[in-house]
């Protein structure tokens, strides 16, 4: 039961909750209009808690380790696009052409931030240089997803600029981020004791964002157009994804002479796409009736790494204590 419960914790069930109501209870008219300002003023208070929480002691504490940052980046802007564009024969006939398109938007997005962090925690990994790298990721991410997308999926999203994307990005995600970093100062302390509290916030969050793109998808019936096979094929996609880029980043890691701490920070930092910023992303690049099937296989996914990682972690977390050879490269 106890391994139950880690693989499924309550916010997957939470997720589970909402993708089951939305075809129940999707938003429409007025309603819709309603959430899509409810979501906007949400995904701004959930970057806004991220730039707050986020410790810029603990950054610059990684901050020197310069080739294992250029790594994790390499592994999350230019190894994971390429996997799934190199993929396409196998994944499109797999999935279909629609969540086709979500898998290379998956492979767009810039690593997570506090996952990353906890699982090299528990698995005795650089703590200082995976917060560094993720948080360096998430911001690079709000400037070069967008490109990205564009160079990956060939749109544009609704506003059809990507100079245009990028700007409604910056504004709905990177100045409440920075905003929170400034206020930080006075809330910092704040924050760290209520913890636990403003996670249900972040949550919250996400869950209305994944709400209002379900319920757009329903509207339009676009839920009636993937056949089971295609839900099943994306599931093996995924597993087939994350299993390649854990073995490569495993590979680099070993093939570049990094210390074992090291190689456990570029595994979970380089392997890990962020749902807390691609929902929310989403939102802003695509048409709402599009982000259902967009962020899909995401959400597949993001289970997927966890659950798998999960494991990884704590088989790390149990090896012998033994000295490392030589120092880390810097």
């Amino acid at each position: 039961m106890a391994k139950l419960r880690l693989l499924f914790d309550n916010f997957t069930l939470a997720l589970l909750a909402v993708i089951a109501i939305a075809p129940v209870l999707p938003c429409e008219g007025r309603g819709a209009v309603f959430f899509e300002w409810l979501t906007a003023l949400a995904i701004g208070l959930l970057f806004f808690m991220h730039g707050a929480k986020l410790s810029r002691e603990a950054i610059l504490a990684g901050a020197g380790h310069w080739r294992l940052h250029l790594l994790v980046f390499f592994c999350t802007f230019v190894m994971f696009p390429l996997l799934g564009l190199a993929l396409r024969p196998v994944l499109a006939p797999l999935v279909g052409a629609e969540l086709y398109l979500g898998m290379l938007y998956l492979c767009a997005l810039p690593a997570t931030v506090q996952s990353a962090i906890a699982f090299t925690s528990l698995a005795r990994g650089n703590v200082p240089a995976a917060i560094c790298s993720a948080a360096a990721s998430s911001l690079i991410g709000i400037f070069l997803t967008p490109v990205l997308v564009l160079l990956l999926m060939g749109i544009e999203g609704d506003t059809g600029s990507t100079l245009d994307s990028i700007g409604r990005i910056v504004l709905q995600l990177l100045v409440p981020f920075v905003a929170g970093q400034v206020a930080r100062r006075w809330i910092g302390a704040w924050v760290t004791r209520n913890r636990n509290w403003l996670k249900t916030v972040d949550q919250s969050s996400i869950l209305l964002v994944v709400y209002t793109a379900f319920s757009g998808a329903v509207v339009e019936g676009l839920w009636q157009t993937v056949p089971l096979v295609n839900l099943l094929g994306l599931a093996l996609a995924c597993c087939l994804l994350l299993a390649l880029v854990l073995w490569l980043t495993s590979l680099l890691g070993r093939l570049l002479g990094f210390s074992l701490e090291d190689r456990i920070t570029l595994l979970f930092a380089g392997s890990k796409k962020s749902l807390a910023t691609g929902v929310p992303m989403a939102q802003v690049l695509f048409a709402t009736s599009a982000v259902g099937m967009i962020i899909l296989p995401l959400m597949l996914f993001h289970q997927i790494q966890l659950m798998v990682c999960a494991v990884l972690a704590q088989r790390y977390a149990r090896r012998d204590e033994a000295p490392e050879a030589s120092p880390s490269p810097r």
